[in-house]
């Protein structure tokens, strides 16, 4: 199971892809947004 620091993780490598569109970067962007603000959302474990 992927963890939430995990995505997180990933979004941010994906974006450093010489091979994405001008779409796709910006669908990453906006998930990795949101996936900030989950994770800010959440209280401290």
């Amino acid at each position: 199971m992927t963890t939430r620091h995990d995505h997180i993780q990933m979004l941010r490598a994906e974006l450093t892809s010489f091979h994405l569109s001008r779409r796709e970067r910006r669908q990453i962007e906006h998930e990795l947004k949101e996936a900030l603000a989950r994770r800010d959302a959440e209280p401290p474990a």
